[in-house]
């Protein structure tokens, strides 16, 4: 396979996950240039030489050791061994080292401050932490950046805020009509490396394309309770839970790491950045889980029979009928000019999740919001709920102020309750769909009131004014969204697992 570690030749084949960190390469260990440099030059200093005199012993010029030690450019490897035999140390401890006294981790800490996109963004000059600076100066500095990145953090996402962050998302995926050309290719380049040809992605595949990224994965039965998986940059490993535990497929868990790391995510400054980057990593995870070429020829060949059905796209590629309903919103404009919607809705009729390019007209509030707003109870994500048979999904036409539209349901049971997943698509375009000839019917007169929000008026006579009932109204719609660089993530639990393991 391409560009992934050769297995030797006596070694049986290795099951999911069991990559071995022997495999990596030794030139491929993720340096953090900063620290690296001020260890480099306490070192030097140290032994009271010059930068010309270092240079001469390990053979380099003593402008190209300046920018090393100031953290602008990565030592080859030999360079590393003939700067740490300079030093009397070994090459493990050069790049392992813990800052050798306060002074120089409170430089390093400036410097990473001064280098994040953030303070970039201000356009504000750089504090070069020489030696000429007090220790009480840097100080002051770091607290100064400890400080904004405090303040920073408290502006945390409200609940209106949220909205209004997922109604822009919505906006824009609705523009590219959920079709993000950018990562499909991205995911066509990553399945080229662990030469995938069709169907579904092997969990071997998955594995051998760990392995091609450098990762060991590593399974884990304390993984912080707020996660539902760790990536440990600095030594290259994922920790996830044990296999076969928890409501996620373990696959999808793992895609959506890699994801992170292929798109280079950094720590999001806004909650619609944070939103951002979790559509991306999801939406890489489902091109790799359901490949773009083998989804839509199965596609274009169900619509050619006339037989679309989410169903058969859950089954062919092995993955939640969830996966596969949002999945074919991604390709379903783009590639078969079919214009359509998503809902998940929880059985209290309040909608989940969203998405629509095909002018349905979803309730929404006056920030644009859909998000946690009930949905008309005769539409097909309402009445499924009521179908006995829960076998087979549901099929519906539905009358709407904006159109009638064909929708396929199913229910699905989750640690939050029972929910209901829904496609729709314009009348004119269920003559594709598997199902069309269903005979259920139903009219929405929403936004009216009158359609389904009032009660009727025989029994709004006899209860107005006669009963008191009490709201289960869940506290996170009273409070801001929770803070910290991870929305939800508890770090200090993420860094103590970290700590945990890596000295394992």
């Amino acid at each position: 396979m391409t560009n992934l570690p050769p297995p030797a030749a006596e070694t049986p084949h290795r099951p999911w996950g069991a990559a071995e960190a022997a495999e990596l390469a030794a030139d491929d260990v993720s340096v953090d240039l900063i620290s690296l440099g001020k260890q480099i030059r306490h070192l030097r200093k140290q032994r009271e030489l010059s930068l010309e005199e270092l240079g001469a012993t390990v053979g380099a010029a003593p402008s190209q050791l300046s920018l090393i030690e100031n953290g602008k450019k990565e030592p080859k490897l030999s360079m590393l061994r003939a700067l740490a035999k300079a030093f009397g140390v070994s090459s493990d401890q050069l790049l392992g080292a813990e800052p050798p006294n306060r002074r120089v981790a409170l430089e390093i800490e400036l410097e990473r401050a001064q280098r994040s996109g953030q303070y970039q963004s201000l356009g504000l000059p750089s504090v070069k932490p020489s030696s000429r600076i007090p220790t009480e100066a840097l100080e002051a500095l770091v607290g100064l950046h400890r400080e904004v990145a405090r303040q920073i953090n408290l502006h945390t996402a409200t609940p209106e805020e949220a909205r209004r962050a997922n109604t822009e998302l919505r906006r824009r995926m609705r523009d590219k009509d959920n079709y993000f050309a950018d990562i499909e290719a991205e995911a066509r380049t990553l399945l080229s490396k662990v030469d995938y040809s069709g169907g579904p992605l092997s969990q071997h595949q998955i594995a051998d394309l760990a392995a091609h990224l450098r990762f060991t994965l590593h399974h884990v039965d304390d993984l912080p309770h707020s996660t539902r998986s760790v990536t440990d940059l600095k030594h290259r490993r994922i920790y996830l839970t044990q296999v076969g535990t928890g409501s996620h497929d373990p696959r999808t868990v793992l895609l959506q790491a890699l994801a992170s790391f292929v798109l280079q995510h950094e720590v999001p400054r806004t909650y619609l950045e944070f939103l951002g980057q979790r559509v991306a990593t999801n939406y890489l995870a489902a091109a790799l889980l359901i490949p773009e070429s083998s989804a839509v020829a199965f596609l274009r060949g169900a619509m050619a029979d006339k037989e679309i059905a989410v169903e058969d796209l859950r089954d062919n590629f092995a993955v939640s009928y969830e996966a596969a309903a949002h999945r074919f919103t991604n390709l379903a404009t783009h590639h078969l000019g079919i214009r359509t919607h998503f809902q998940k809705v929880h059985k209290s009729g309040i909608i989940f999740k969203a998405y629509e390019n095909d002018d349905v007209a979803f309730p929404a509030d006056p920030t644009g919001a859909i998000e946690g707003q009930p949905v008309c109870r005769y539409w097909t994500s309402r009445q499924v709920f009521d179908v006995p048979d829960k076998f087979n999904a549901f099929n519906q036409y539905t009358d709407t102020a904006t159109g009638t539209y064909w929708c396929t349901a199913r229910t699905e049971r989750s640690a939050d309750g029972l929910f209901s997943l829904s496609i729709g698509v314009p009348y004119e375009s269920a003559k594709w769909f598997r199902g069309k000839e269903t005979k259920a019917r139903s009219i929405s007169r929403c936004p009216d009131p009158d359609c389904c929000r009032n009660p009727p008026r025989d029994l709004a006579k006899a209860w107005a004014g006669r009963v008191w009932p009490t709201a289960r109204a869940a506290s996170s719609q009273l409070a801001a969204m929770p803070l910290g660089s991870f929305p939800g993530v508890d770090e200090t639990e993420v860094y103590q697992f970290l700590e945990r393991h890596s000295k394992r």
